[in-house]
């Protein structure tokens, strides 16, 4: 047991009497502390005591719109695990092509009497979606967080990758190796991120290649975000002569590399691509994908400390806390065809 209270004590940072006060339930330990031992425990893999098991707070339900991109699993598990942690029960609902709607889904949610939901890249992202549903939603007293999307019209925290630095980082790393012909491909232009996307993009583009916005925007291509909308958007760039292309999301960046390769074309001697996400076992491709990784568990854990301050009762700020993505360069870029 001691060697066991001093593995505790050294992940919480807290001393061996502490951590024998938190696991007998004594008092005089202050809540933040308690918390550290707490997770300390679930770190190391030790079995909570009966006793300190937190009692359930209620039902969160979380809203994602598929489970088809391996990014929605991803912020799933890491707000599941979170919530869990804190004593609430993750309700997850999945909207399906031809199933329930968002706001069906919310109805849903909110009449089994969920204490709060996340949305994560629900219709707060469409520029051309009616905002006034979290309006009603907030009138009736269901705090929320949306993940994915900033909307100035809705008054909830927000929390976000910088998406325009995101393109910057992609530009730059194609830049540098040489590539002066860099395409975008990304979902449809009424979504906030995608617009954000673009402004990133047009921007590394003057900056690094001196392009013109005009000039810029015919390496544009919209389409879908999934494996054929990346495929499709691809075609259309490689007709462009593309020598790079930089996609939205990991599924896209798979559909352009399948493109690329129908064309008789090698990934990255000919053509190199950038995904979007790092999303799970995109680093086992071929060839593994260079990507953005969007800091899906800092976002995650962030929307759960806002939703669970709201519930709390101090709401957080109708603001946008901003993540800074990271670049990971692996074997689907390489320096440009002479």
């Amino acid at each position: 047991m001691t060697a066991r209270l001093a593995d505790i004590a050294a992940q919480a940072g807290v001393s061996e009497a502490t951590v024998s006060r938190v696991l007998n339930g004594k008092p005089g330990v202050a809540a933040t502390t308690r918390e550290s031992v707490l997770a300390a425990l679930d770190v190391l893999g030790y079995e909570r005591p009966v006793r300190l098991k937190q009692r359930s707070e209620g039902l969160v339900g979380l809203i994602i719109p598929e489970l088809d991109n391996p990014i929605f699993p991803a912020f799933a598990q890491v707000i599941g695990q979170a919530l869990t942690r804190q004593g609430y029960t993750p309700v997850l609902a999945t909207q399906t092509p031809g199933g329930s709607t968002e706001d069906e889904l919310t109805e849903m949610l909110v009449a089994r009497g969920v204490s709060g939901i996340i949305f994560v890249s629900g219709l707060h992202a469409d520029t051309t979606a009616d905002t006034q549903r979290y309006d009603q939603l907030r009138a009736k007293g269901v705090p929320h967080v949306l993940i994915n999307g900033f909307s100035p019209h809705v008054k909830a925290p927000f929390v976000s990758p910088d998406d325009r630095a995101a393109m910057d980082l992609a530009v730059t790393h194609l830049c540098a190796l040489g590539h002066r012909r860099i395409g975008l491909a990304l979902g449809p232009k009424r979504f906030v991120p995608v617009q954000r996307k673009i402004e990133g993009f047009l921007g590394a583009m003057r900056e690094r290649l001196g392009l013109s916005e005009d000039e810029a925007q015919l390496y544009v291509q919209h389409s879908l975000y999934t494996l054929e909308g990346g495929q499709a958007a691809a075609s259309a760039l490689l007709d462009r002569d593309c020598t790079a292309i930089v996609c939205a999301s990991d599924m896209m960046a798979l559909g352009a590399i399948r493109t690329a390769r129908h064309r008789g074309l090698s990934v990255p001697r000919q053509v190199s691509v950038v995904g979007f996400d790092d999303s799970p076992l995109i680093a086992f491709t071929d060839p593994p994908l260079t990507t953005i990784r969007q800091p899906v568990p800092a976002m995650g854990q962030a929307a759960v400390r806002a939703l669970l301050e709201e519930i709390d009762g101090t709401p957080a700020p109708h603001s946008e806390f901003v993540f800074m993505p990271e670049l990971v360069v692996r074997g689907s870029t390489a320096s440009a065809p002479r």
